[in-house]
């Protein structure tokens, strides 16, 4: 079924919340994304939706009955927009329940933020070709890509225990290293730290094991949408990953937005999907004509650097690189096929991880790893540091956001991660 818009989406729809209003915020009226959050005053969990610079409590506005973020996912998608029409009706101007809903609000500055729901499991892609193309090139110049990258979904199953929520800070990874020009490795601290610029995609519904999940029906089975960092060791992976894939180097850490930007919020940002000419086109478990029309989603990123010189100094930071969701070579829909096909169960929670996000431009690239070619060109800073990979004390910070004529513009929120140094 390809995504329609309603009411909700209206860019004429205001909220009795003037900070919601505002066009430079992330979170208007017409966003509504879930997260959890804890008040100063209470150590449980609540379920809130952003909107403004506030956060609606939804049990205290009756929406909820718990904290169970995982319980309001695994609802039937027409619930889940039921839903969605009612906190939208709360909030808006003139609205008859805006007394009820008022009472509701805490500030975003008065809470902490969790995990957006409790994570399964984790399963990261590697959708971008751009990424795959200009990685490849470093290690195969002739043959970039590998002969499957055009016909199957890659993917590797990740470790969730070690997913933080934004503003978290993490030691760097110990490991072992082999050098070029030693015959043994040697084990310390990381020495090629990386991010890597990715979107998170939340699994809603449930299939049963053995039961595949068709292209018709896999929108059904996603809640929604964050930003992701998945911090890579590049020394410690190019060491340990043949023959079996990543371990030490991506386990250690994994950053994630508080915020899921609903699929239903991304109605108005869908693009039709197609294929560069003369690339093989889908198998057909991986086809459908919904997307086709609109399996693209237009999300525009950005990476943002912040040394430790830059906070001292007051500064936010300098941003890297922009890169856009459109451009991924397979879609949420074939990525949750895939994942299913061969009777893989799904579970309410379970994350998937996009891979990094590069665009086909040069300085588009969604690592550091792509930006200084494997560590062979620093990038200069503009108060004059230069980077090849991280250094202690770095804060990475990921933005996003989706515009379109039309529609008002709705945002993610930071992912926001800092580098500590080693406890070896």
């Amino acid at each position: 079924m390809a995504p329609t818009t309603d009411t909700t989406h209206d860019a004429d729809r205001h909220s009795w919340l003037e900070s919601a209003n505002d066009p430079a915020t992330d979170f208007p009226i017409q966003n509504l994304p879930f997260g959890r959050f804890r008040r100063e005053d209470d150590d449980g969990l609540c379920i809130g939706v952003a909107i403004g610079d506030q956060v609606l409590d939804l049990r205290r506005v009756g929406l909820v009955q718990n904290g169970q973020m995982n319980q309001v996912m695994r609802l039937p998608r027409d619930a889940r927009q039921a839903l969605r029409q009612a906190i939208s009706e709360g909030l808006r101007h003139g609205g008859a329940h805006e007394a009820r809903f008022r009472a509701a609000l805490v500030s975003q500055s008065d809470v902490t933020m969790d995990l957006p729901c409790e994570i399964g499991d984790y399963t990261d892609f590697y959708t971008s070709i751009h990424h795959a193309t200009t990685v490849g090139r470093q290690f195969r110049p002739d043959s970039p890509l590998l002969p499957n990258y055009k016909w199957v979904p890659i993917g590797y199953h990740g470790r969730a225990s070690s997913i933080f929520v934004s503003g978290h800070s993490f030691p760097r990874p110990l490991g072992q290293t082999k050098a070029p020009d030693s015959e043994v490795p040697a084990f310390g601290p990381c020495r090629r730290l990386d991010y890597e610029l990715e979107v998170g995609i939340f699994i809603s519904r449930p299939n049963v094991a053995g039961d595949r999940i068709p292209m018709a029906s896999a929108e059904e089975h996603v809640f929604g949408m964050a930003l992701f960092n998945d911090w890579s060791a590049r020394d410690i992976q190019g060491w340990e990953y043949q023959p079996l894939g990543p371990f030490l180097s991506k386990n250690f850490a994994s950053t994630l937005s508080p915020w899921i930007v609903t699929m239903d919020a991304l109605a108005p940002f869908r693009k039709a999907f197609a294929r560069p000419e003369g690339d093989p086109q889908p198998l057909a478990y991986l086809d459908s004509p919904a997307n086709r029309e609109a399996g693209a989603i237009d999300i525009q990123l950005e990476v943002w650097l912040q040394t430790a010189a830059m906070q001292k100094a007051g500064a936010a930071g300098e941003r890297l690189m922009t890169s856009n969701y459109a451009d991924a070579y397979w879609t949420v829909a074939q990525m949750v096929a895939h994942h299913t096909v061969n009777g893989c169960n799904l579970r309410a929670g379970d994350l998937f991880g996009s891979g990094t996000l590069s665009g086909p431009e040069a300085g588009q690239g969604g690592s550091l790893l792509e930006l200084s070619d494997g560590g062979r060109k620093p990038i200069r800073l503009a108060n004059g540091e230069t980077r090849t990979f991280l250094e202690d004390g770095d804060t990475v910070i990921l933005r996003g956001y989706c515009q379109r004529e039309g529609f008002r513009r709705i945002g993610f929120g930071e992912c926001r991660g800092t580098v500590a140094a080693s406890r070896g």
